[in-house]
This record gives C-alpha cells, structure tokens and sequence, in this order.
C-alpha cells in the first residue's frame, strides 16, 4: 500500500512539474508570438503605404505628362439623371499631349426624352487646356466646339490619392452629364 501511494504522488509531482514547465514555454512561445505579429503588422502596414505613395506619384506622373486616358465606368445627366453603367470599354477620352481623343456617350436634348449620341472625335486643338493641382489629385479643364456650332466644357477631377476621376461636360444647352471612372496608362 505504503509502495502504491508512493507510486501515485511520484506520478502527480511529475504532471504537475510538467504541466508547470509546458506553461511557463507557452507563455514565452505567446509573448514571442505576440511581438512577431506586431512587427510584421506594423511591416504590412508600411509596404502598404508606400504602395499607396508609388501610385500616387504614379498618377501625377500620367497627369503631367499629359498622355493617359479616363475610361468611364458611370453616366448620370445632372442634376438627377438615371445613373447608367457603361461596360462598352472602347467609351475613353484620352490625352495626347494637346491633341484629345473622345470617343464617349453623351445626353442630348432640350426637354426630356433625351436621346443618346457618341461623341467620337479626335480634336487636335482644345481651347484653354489647364491642369492644376489640388488637394486631392488635379483638376483638367479645356473647352471644344466638337466640330458644331456650340462648345462643350469638358471639366475632370483626377483624385490621385483614391484612385478615380470624375468627368463633366457642360454645354450652355444641354444639361450637364458626368462621368465616374479611371485613369490608366496609353
């Protein structure tokens, strides 16, 4: 008997030294885990804002040089059109330097119903083409007649730190018509 309980408090001063000991590694192996994840959070966060700093600097590069293209994704006539999606993806306005590729869906029309045309044009001269910069990326202006008798007021927002633009055609006739989309490479 004497033998037995000997036995029996041998084993239970083993588990629990074992149990002890494994607890005391968990505890280093949880504080060494801990302090990893927090070093390849903070790596993770900084690779993700230099990412976000390349293509904003990106982004001013294409503005700057005056050779990319918006592709649209939306079309809404202001002030409280229908939205519409736009998935043809030959819809653009690129920039060549000064030369302005259209090749876009406008809304026509004095009184609704409004009838949908393409504008599709190469404009080798615009009026008063400005690019400046603002807070959020840049603003391009520039003005053209499109080859008719009334001048269309193309007016883009580029926000080159979110990553969209958003286009505006005025004409002193017509309702506005905007445009939300991208800006891409040529």
């Amino acid at each position: 008997m004497k033998r037995t309980i000997f036995i029996l408090v041998s084993v239970a001063t083993m588990v629990i030294t074992a149990f002890v000991v494994s607890t005391e590694a968990q505890g280093e192996a949880a504080a060494t885990t801990a302090a990893d994840r927090s070093a390849k959070q903070q790596q993770r966060q900084q690779k993700r804002a230099e990412r976000l700093a390349a293509y904003e600097k990106y982004v001013d590069s294409l503005v700057l040089s005056r050779n990319f293209r918006f592709v649209p994704q939306t079309m809404q006539q202001m002030p409280a059109g229908m939205m519409r999606n736009l998935l043809n993806p030959n819809y653009e306005v690129a920039f060549w330097d000064t030369e302005v590729d259209v090749c876009i869906p406008y809304l026509k029309g004095y009184t609704p119903p409004y009838y949908p045309v393409v504008f599709n044009y190469v404009l080798t001269y615009v009026d008063n083409l400005t690019t400046e910069q603002t807070h959020d990326g840049w603003h391009v202006t520039f003005s053209t007649s499109m080859f008719s008798a009334t001048t269309y007021t193309f007016s883009m927002e580029i926000y080159s730190r979110y990553g969209g633009a958003t286009l505006s055609i005025s004409n002193p006739f017509y309702n506005t018509v905007q445009y939300t989309g991208n800006i891409f490479s040529i």
